[in-house]
């Protein structure tokens, strides 16, 4: 299983490794990131007002949508 293909030049081991350090610390980084902003749960269909809304926008006919367009 290869992960990395060099496709220019021959690097040497120290070079290599200092590339993966710092993949392997970026990765970590994201995950730690993305660990720590909460999510939301989310949000039901029966709850959701702006679905609601458009649903019912889109189902009128287009004479009513315009009538009903707040100014």
């Amino acid at each position: 299983m290869q992960l990395i293909k060099v496709l220019h030049g021959r690097p040497s081991p120290e070079q290599l490794a200092a590339l993966i350090a710092v993949i392997q610390a970026r990765t970590a980084a994201t995950a730690a990131t993305a660990a720590a902003v909460p999510r939301k749960p989310p949000v039901s269909a029966w709850t959701n007002r702006a679905a609601a809304i458009a649903l019912r926008r889109r189902s009128l006919p287009r004479s009513a949508r315009h009538i009903s367009t707040p100014m």
